[in-house]
């Protein structure tokens, strides 16, 4: 059986009551509660004017976890090869595109027209950082997460190099809502490397494979629901053990009911 190895070296965090990976990491742990609240994203400050004034929540959502992980890391964002995944990508456009459409004149702005493509968030990201490196956007429905790490870890193990992970999902407003229940934005990010000597970044080790196992839970109920309820959010349980650093097996929804099993192995 093939497996693919890479160490994690930064992550970025953000979601409904989860403001960042250090400030997190005791929710996660249960060692303080959760309280789900809204999701904060704010605006980077490396874009220009013109592209500020574009942002939607997802490219905010994404480019914030990116910054985020590359920071912990002590990574340059500029360097890094970059994988991007999400299940849908920016449902708020495309919901007032669809509303655009639905009137006589029919008129759609340039704007809403270059932001609803998938990789939006990839563009947005490469003008933001001075990136030239190479990026991916990834789709895979509810098996986003799993989809992304899996072709970042790939390029981390055939390339020999660093890969940046950005998975992000947002909600969706009425009525695509009743169809794509996403109820608030989540995005995850890991900066990961070739497996060799730990650097005082390392946070552990993960080795991928394949599985039939069912895909793990989160004990807390709160976090279960934020889990089961976003795509980008099945990422929960690995957090959860890179959090606590102990070595333990993640299993983490995949396609046709299988699961993505990920061995942890604590750097520390």
């Amino acid at each position: 059986m093939v497996k693919l190895v890479a160490q994690v070296e930064g992550i970025g965090l953000l979601g409904p009551g989860l403001d960042g990976w250090t400030s997190s990491t005791a929710l996660l742990e249960g060692r303080a509660p959760y309280i789900p609240q809204a999701t904060v994203l704010s605006t980077p400050d490396g874009l220009p004017p013109a592209e500020r004034r574009r942002l939607g929540r997802v490219v905010k959502l994404a480019l914030g976890v990116g910054l985020q992980a590359t920071s912990k890391a002590g990574a340059d964002p500029a360097t890094l090869a970059a994988v991007f995944a999400s299940s849908g990508g920016d449902g708020q456009n495309c919901h007032e595109i669809c509303q655009a459409l639905s009137l006589d004149e029919r008129l759609i702005s340039p704007t809403r027209f270059h932001n609803s493509v998938h990789n939006a968030a990839a563009g947005y990201w490469s003008i933001a950082t001075g990136s030239r490196a190479a990026s991916n956007a990834v789709s895979a429905y509810d098996a986003s997460f799993a989809a992304g790490l899996l072709e970042a870890v790939t390029q981390v193990v055939v390339d020999q190099t660093r890969v940046l992970l950005v998975a992000y999902d947002a909600e969706y407003p009425p009525p695509l809502f009743v169809k794509r229940p996403i109820p608030e934005a989540f995005g995850v990010a890991l900066v990961l490397a070739p497996v060799g000597r730990p650097s005082e970044a390392s946070l552990g080790r993960l080795t991928l494979s394949f599985s039939d196992s069912p895909a793990d839970r989160m004990r807390d109920a709160a976090l279960e629901s934020l889990r089961a309820s976003i795509p980008a959010a099945r990422s929960l349980p690995l957090l959860y053990q890179l959090a606590v650093q102990r070595r333990a097996v993640v299993n983490i929804d995949y396609l046709d009911g299988r699961s993505v099993a990920v061995e942890v192995d604590p750097c520390a």
